[in-house]
Formats: structure tokens, sequence, C-alpha cells
């Protein structure tokens, strides 16, 4: 009888003390981080706030090609909204741009359904290094509700590699230039000026 108590009581705790944790986690949350692109603020800008050129760079829409996909507005002006309908990975949700400041900020509000329900946002912030340099730093922000503010802990590493993953993916993509010409390659929404 003594060992299924202790058995029962190691069982408790295994489930009790995460849940008494996620008491003195904090349930706001804040990741970010950063990349130099060697191309211009405006160029920059003219590409990450149209939000389909994410389906090139970032790993979260690129989950799952075959999702489902309805856009809602003209892309690269505040109201526009990227819906999918994904695999188990990708999820369900969709992201509105909430606001905008040329060359500055593109605000992006991304609202979640599936796995769960929960709301963040994911603003690229753009500073000019030079004329033809810019400093990228996008990130995740938002609330957790007690006890989804336990899974913060665990998902921290997991979405910081994510977005320097994209954000690698990014950089390649608007510094690609074709070899034969040596002509700078226009990716989606990129103008040169």
């Amino acid at each position: 009888m003594n060992i299924f108590l202790i058995i029962l009581a190691v069982i408790a705790a295994i489930l009790v003390l995460p849940l008494i944790a996620a008491f003195f986690i904090k349930k706001e949350y804040s990741i970010k981080r950063q990349v130099t692109v060697n191309r211009s603020v405006p160029q920059v800008y003219d590409y990450v706030r149209m939000l389909t050129n994410q389906e090139h760079f970032s790993k979260w829409v690129m989950t799952d090609p075959n999702k489902k996909i309805e856009r809602k507005g003209v892309d690269g002006t505040i109201g526009f909204v990227y819906a999918w309908d994904g695999n188990k990975p990708a999820g369900q949700g969709e992201q509105e741009i909430i606001g905008l400041q040329p060359n500055k900020k593109v605000d992006i509000e991304v609202r979640f359904v599936r796995p769960f329900e929960s709301t963040a946002r994911t603003p690229f912030i753009l500073e000019t290094i030079s004329e033809r340099q810019t400093k990228v730093t996008w990130g995740m922000e938002g609330k957790s509700k007690y006890p989804m503010n336990l899974m913060y802990v665990f998902l921290a590493g997991v979405l910081g590699k994510d977005l320097d993953t994209s954000l690698v993916t990014l950089k390649n993509n608007l510094e690609k230039t074709e070899a034969a010409s040596g002509a700078v390659h226009q990716p989606s929404g990129l103008h040169e000026t």
C-alpha cells in the first residue's frame, strides 16, 4: 500500500507543480530577433508590408504548402487579412495589418484559432543602418491566460529559432541577385527605387 501512495503522490506532484509554477510565470510574453539586410529601408518596407510575401520567408506560413488561404482586402494596406486553414502543425488563423508607419513599422495582429485560441502581435520594425542596409526586427508579443502561460517557458526557444530562420530567409530573398546580368531579383511586392 505504501508504494501505491508514493506513486500517487509523485503523479499528483507532477500534475500540480506545473500548475502552481504557472501562477508565478508572467502572462505577457515578447520574443524579438533581428537581422541586417543589404537593401534600403524603402525596399525592405515594400517587401515586408505585403503579407503574401511571408509565403516565401516565414517558417510559420511555409509549414503547410497545401493549406487553404483566403485573402481579404488589398495586400500591403491597413485592414488586409491573410487567413489560413492548414494541417496540424500549421493550425488555423488569420493575420491582419493593423498599422503602417512607412519605412519604419508594419504592425500585424495574428489571431489563432487552432491548435488553441490566442491573439498576438508580430510587428516588423525597420531601422536605417546605411543607405543600402536595414536592420529588421521581427517578433511576437502577447498575453497568455493561466495556465497557458506555462507554455511560454517551453515555446520561447522554439519561437526564437523560427524567427531567426525566417529572418535569414528574408535576408537571402531580398539580397538575391541574378548572376548572369547582375540585376537585383525583385521578389513580389519589392520595387527598386
